[in-house]
């Protein structure tokens, strides 16, 4: 069953990028692929149970069992060892990556503190956009209560765009509010 965003993709999105950048097939309009949800924790080398509770964070937003990022290098001065758990990470795909995309355009954004908008310059030349986020207080599913330490993430929404241009367009249609 497809989520109200893919519908509005299908029915909407994809008929003003096709008429605005002249595509000649449907297969060229560029769509949203997957969004990658990455929460570091750094404060894991020390305590063990941090990776625990930022797990049990981002499979309450997502809605999927995030994976464990184990370090790939030792830091001495870091304290950090070859294949320390050192982050957690989520890629949604198709109906999941469209809910999640509502939900925090439309009620996670909004709850951001002094927000002005997302920036528009923070795409990666190849169509990609990235933004960070610096508390997860701002998803409805997580109870303020329950969490021990605020954890910042970062969130990539990968694109089949050619241009970032396309991108901002594909990402516009989505409601994304950019800034001026």
């Amino acid at each position: 069953m497809n989520t109200r965003l893919q519908e509005k993709y299908k029915k909407e999105i994809a008929k003003t990028l096709k008429d605005k950048f002249k595509y000649k097939n449907d297969l060229e309009i560029p769509k949203l692929e997957k969004v990658v949800i990455n929460m570091g924790v750094g404060e894991a080398v020390k305590d063990s149970k941090k990776i625990e509770a930022a797990l049990n964070d981002l499979a309450a937003i997502t809605g999927q069992k995030p994976i464990i990022t184990k370090s790939k290098k030792a830091n001495a001065s870091f304290k950090l060892r070859e294949g320390m758990p050192i982050g957690v990470k989520v890629t949604l795909r198709k109906n999941k990556m469209y809910e999640f995309v509502d939900r925090f355009v439309n009620i996670a954004l909004p709850r951001v503190r002094d927000f002005r908008g997302v920036n528009k310059k923070s795409f990666d030349g190849k169509g990609n956009y990235a933004l960070g986020l610096k508390e997860q207080y701002v998803f409805p599913e997580i109870e303020y209560d329950n969490v021990d330490s605020v954890r910042g993430m970062d969130i990539i929404f990968v694109t089949s765009a050619k241009s970032d241009e396309e991108a901002r367009e594909l990402l516009n249609g989505f409601d994304f509010p950019f800034n001026q």
